[in-house]
């Protein structure tokens, strides 16, 4: 097992929540992605490093070469990486059922996508996870291409680069720069330990400010 992959592992067991708190702490601003993104799979949390896709509309686009160039996306993919893509549309979908397959089987861990997605009842059947705005039966033939993969794209306020981490669960989406996600994983191991100290207080009977008091988390 790798140590990125254990890095991924561990991230993905600590929820957004505590997440978020260990980042505000560190004094980092910006990382929260925006709440109209929302997880086919509300019950799976997912993390890892992420692999960026920026693209654009061109309507005037052959649809040979809008699909040749789309399957070329799916073979740069990495495992163990999400498909992270700014596709600057919001028109047609940007994920479906044979990408989805595609990328399952390359070892792909989800995909977020700031747009729109189809196909999502063989998504969830399938168990890939995929972030989006909604969904459309409108595919890309024709309209989109891709303009770089790899590259930072900027989704809200929050700007991923490529390989940077991205942590999400029911609650949402965050963002972990790559250099400090080894730190964030151990601070926010550190505060769910805490948490737990608190929580079995409170069950205890100790008042709540006195626990905050005690334990500095609530």
């Amino acid at each position: 097992m790798t140590a990125e992959r254990t890095l991924t592992e561990r991230l993905e067991a600590c929820y957004t929540g505590v997440v978020h708190d260990v980042m505000r702490a560190m004094g980092l601003a910006d990382f929260t992605l925006p709440p109209g993104l929302r997880p086919i799979l509300p019950e799976r949390a997912m993390a890892g490093p992420a692999f960026t896709i920026l693209g654009k509309v061109d309507p005037s686009a052959d649809p040979h070469e809008t699909l040749l160039a789309w399957t070329g996306l799916l073979s740069k993919a990495p495992p163990g990486a999400i498909w992270v893509s700014q596709p600057n549309d919001d028109r047609v979908a940007h994920m479906g059922e044979l990408s989805a397959e595609t990328l399952k089987n390359k070892g792909v861990r989800g995909a977020i996508v700031d747009g729109f997605a189809r196909d999502v009842n063989f998504l969830i059947e399938i168990g890939f996870q995929t972030w989006c705005r909604g969904f459309t039966p409108r595919d890309i033939v024709g309209y989109w291409l891709p303009e770089a993969t790899d590259v930072p794209v900027t989704i809200g306020d929050v700007v991923i680069a490529p390989g940077d981490y991205l942590v999400g669960d029911r609650d949402g989406l965050i963002r972990i720069p790559r250099a400090l996600a080894e730190e964030v994983a151990a601070r926010a191991e550190a505060a769910i330990a805490t948490e737990n100290l608190v929580r079995k207080a409170i069950l205890s009977g100790v008042d709540p400010q006195q626990a905050y008091l005690t334990y500095g988390k609530f």
